[in-house]
Order: C-alpha cells, then sequence, then structure tokens
C-alpha cells in the first residue's frame, strides 16, 4: 500500500481546501489607537522622506549606479559597506530583544505588511461597510451595485499601491526627477519594471493575501518559539478567570452557575486579522496586535466585569508566578545591542571623508637612474567623499634622503571626486639599504583635515 493509500480521505480533502476569506471586525481601543498611529506615522515617513532635501540633494537616496547612498548629508560609498553589515547585525538583534522582552509587537504595530494591510481595510471598510455587510456583498450575486463597489475599491487600491511604487523607486531615482518624467513618459525599462513590481506585490500582499503572508510565508512565525520564553510578553486568554464559557444576561449570578467571565460572544475571533481563537491559547498566527485585547475589554465593560480577561500578559503572570523582566538572555542582548549602535554611531561620526590608497608600482621594486638614484613608483588613489571641492598638499615623512622626484603641488579634488595620481620617489645611491618604512599625508588647510597612508621604499642591500 502506497503512502498516499494510507492517509484518510478526509486528511487529504483538508490539505486542499480553500483558504477561509477573513472578515475582521473594526474595533475601538487603546491598542487599536496606537496601531493608527503607528500605521499613520510610518506611511508619512515612507511617502514623506522622499521628498526632502538635504544640502540641495535628496535626503535619503540609494544612488545604485553610482554605488553611492545618501542619507540626511552622509554619503557613504563602497568602502563604507562594513556599515550596512553591522546595521543588518542590528537590526537582527534588535528583532532578537524585542522579541523576548515584549513578543511580535514588531508583526502587530510596525511590520509593512501589517501597514499596509490595515491601509488597503480600511479602504474596503469606506467602500464596503462593515463586517456583517462585506460578508454579504461577496456572498450575494452580481448586480451594478455589487461592481460598482468592488471596482472602486480595486481602483483606488491599485492607485495607492502605484504610489507605493513609485515611492519605492523613488528612494532609487531622484523622486522630482522621476515625477518630471512621467509625462511625456521617458521611464527607463527598469524605473518602469521595478514600480509595477512593487505596486503588484503591494497589490497581492495588502489587498488579497493579507494574513495569509504571515500565517504561511513570514519565517517569524516559525522561529519565535527559540526566542519566548515564559517570561515574554505575549497576548493570552486567562482560562482560570474564563472557563467555564457561556451565555448570561448581565447582572446574573453566573458563577453560581459555574461559568467564569467567558461570555462566548466570539467577539475576540470577529476581530482577529488572521482569523484565530485566542482562547485556544498562543499560536503563531497571532500576531499580537491587541485587537482582541480591546474588543474584550469592551465586552467586560459592558457586562460590568473587570478588564483584562484577554490581555498583554506572560505565562509566569497567567500561571500565578511573578514574571522576570531582567533575565539574562534580555541582559545580554541589551548590553550586546548597546554597544553596537554606539560603536556604529561613533565610527561614523569619526570617519574621515576623505580617504587614500596607495599602490606601489608592481611593473619593478625600484629602478636606479643613470647618475644611481634610486627611484620607487607609487599611485596615490584619493577619494572624496564630501559634497565639497578641497584642496591638499601632499608630504612625505620617512628616512631622510627620501624626496619626491616630482613636486606634485596642490592636489585639487572636486566634490565626490576619485582622483589616481602617480608619484615618483627617489633617494641618493647608498643612503638607503633594503627597505624603509615611509608614510603620505595629506593636508587640507581650510578645515585641518590629514590624511596619511603608510608604505615602503625599497633600495638595492
Amino acid at each position: 500500500m502506497s503512502k498516499r493509500e494510507q492517509i484518510p480521505l478526509q486528511v487529504i480533502d483538508e490539505m486542499y481546501v480553500s483558504e477561509r476569506k477573513v472578515y475582521p471586525r473594526d474595533v475601538d481601543g487603546r491598542f487599536q489607537r496606537l496601531r493608527r498611529l503607528a500605521v499613520f506615522v510610518l506611511l508619512g515617513l515612507y511617502y514623506g522622506v522622499a521628498w526632502l532635501n538635504w544640502d540641495g540633494r535628496q535626503a535619503v537616496l540609494w544612488d545604485l549606479p553610482a554605488r553611492k547612498f545618501y542619507v540626511f548629508g552622509m554619503s557613504f560609498w563602497p568602502q563604507d559597506f562594513i556599515f550596512l553589515a553591522l546595521i543588518l547585525i542590528i537590526a537582527g538583534l534588535s528583532l532578537f530583544f524585542f522579541t523576548a522582552l515584549a513578543g511580535r509587537l514588531w508583526c502587530g504595530y510596525a511590520c509593512p505588511q501589517t501597514v499596509w494591510t490595515e491601509t488597503f481595510l480600511w479602504i474596503e471598510q469606506w467602500l464596503e461597510g462593515d463586517r456583517s455587510q462585506r460578508m454579504k456583498l461577496d456572498a450575494a450575486p452580481w448586480s451594478a451595485n455589487k461592481i460598482r463597489r468592488k471596482l472602486g475599491k480595486h481602483t483606488l487600491w491599485i492607485v495607492f499601491a502605484l504610489w507605493t511604487g513609485f515611492t519605492f523607486v523613488g528612494y532609487f531615482t531622484p523622486i522630482r526627477e522621476l515625477t518630471d518624467r512621467v509625462w511625456p513618459f521617458a521611464w527607463s525599462g527598469w524605473e518602469t519594471f521595478w514600480v509595477l513590481f512593487y505596486s503588484f506585490a503591494t497589490w497581492g500582499n495588502a489587498g488579497f493575501m493579507r494574513e495569509q503572508v504571515c500565517k504561511y510565508m513570514c519565517p517569524y512565525a516559525r522561529f519565535q518559539s527559540a526566542m519566548f520564553d515564559r517570561d515574554t510578553l505575549i497576548i493570552a486568554y486567562d482560562a482560570k478567570r474564563g472557563e467555564e464559557r457561556g451565555a448570561r444576561k448581565r447582572g446574573v449570578d453566573y458563577q453560581a452557575k459555574g461559568l467564569g467571565d467567558c461570555i462566548d460572544c466570539t467577539i475576540c475571533v470577529q476581530v482577529c486579522p488572521t482569523g484565530i481563537d485566542i482562547r485556544d491559547g498562543l499560536q503563531i498566527e497571532c500576531i499580537a496586535c491587541g485587537a482582541c485585547v480591546d474588543a474584550c475589554d469592551e465586552v467586560m465593560d459592558r457586562m460590568n466585569y473587570p478588564r483584562g480577561l484577554v490581555r498583554y500578559s506572560t505565562q509566569h503572570q497567567i500561571d500565578g508566578h511573578p514574571t522576570h523582566v531582567f533575565r539574562w538572555r534580555i541582559l545580554i542582548y541589551a548590553v550586546l545591542l548597546g554597544a553596537l549602535i554606539l560603536g556604529v554611531a561613533l565610527s561614523i561620526l569619526w570617519r574621515k571623508p576623505v580617504i587614500m590608497d596607495v599602490l606601489r608600482d608592481r611593473n619593478a621594486l625600484y629602478r636606479e637612474t643613470f647618475d644611481k638614484q634610486v627611484q620607487n613608483g607609487y599611485m596615490l588613489r584619493i577619494i572624496n567623499k564630501t559634497t565639497e571641492s578641497r584642496t591638499f598638499t601632499l608630504t612625505l615623512d620617512g628616512p631622510e634622503g627620501i624626496v619626491f622626484a616630482r613636486d606634485p603641488g596642490l592636489i585639487e579634488l572636486p566634490p565626490e571626486e576619485v582622483r589616481t595620481i602617480g608619484v615618483l620617489l627617489a633617494s641618493p645611491p647608498g643612503v638607503i639599504r633594503g627597505k624603509a618604512d615611509i608614510e603620505f599625508a595629506l593636508h587640507s588647510k581650510a578645515d585641518d583635515l590629514t590624511v596619511t597612508e603608510s608604505s615602503r621604499f625599497f633600495a638595492p642591500e
């Protein structure tokens, strides 16, 4: 018998069943107001920062063709790639730290999937109505009213998605330049592709897939158990207080009937954007958005019961044990995270705006002239990372007798210029034997900047 024949047909049918559409019910409360504030702030930053200018240039621009990144007056070159690597490490460590401390707050309040899904849901509610109206509309046969509402919703979704894709590309191509080339249309093939691709991804993920991205595509939920412990803040249902569930009238002595505080209204399920029942315990689908907390508190207020049947809590607190916020993993994460942030900040603050690399002439270790002078050739690659012109003088520090064969004079470096200059050093015969350490120094009197780079001078033994 094959493995497929050993699996019950009911299980096979369940594996291929269509995903049930979730219709989240609208709810108000402190956590939902906080989520709305987060949506407005994050979307405002995303759509607004692209239009900011700083010193005559777009404030945040990732100029990939030129391999330069501009962030609020600071320019980063390929030589600064280490900062990007460190920032990614900080982001990963921050995820561990905040997840171990406060659960999936990122998912519930700041994840792009959550933010754009919430925005698309607002558009849907505006045009199609509340939860029951949307369910009735989807179940109803096609009519002029249904077509008008669906068409209007998707039109606004597509416009919003196109704006999102346009803004995304505007961080890589100057957004004002991109706007000027909208009409007459003069975008490049890659610009057009990425605007449409990102727009399609936004429309699909936030409009159609929604909670399925969180449940099936996002890996975060799969490894959250490795970061959670019994002191991690999660959304939990207090089963000791809530069970047994059951309907009742307000004001009756429900405890005499053996009932708990849960009236089994299922509103906590109706408001959940991923369609789970928080009363079943902690689940990987829970994004910790707090909608069920606000909904349950609202019901508890109507029943004159204490709030907090569903609440942000910890497993230890639910079980009646003290919660330990400051524990070893939190302290270790905090120390590592603080050290990395401080190190990156100081490194960026102290980094030199000008870089000089010294390359020796590889064709010859040294050469001797007709008058027995020993000469060494070098190529100096100088990078001006700033947006200002700079003038440098080049000096040499080394054993007495080594001098410039030709005076390099003043070195003019335009803004964001990379220049390679040849330098020839000479030494009288017999002064240097073997090798000697030397140091090139660039001096800028305008801002008292000095950049040094070491090398070696070679001569016959």
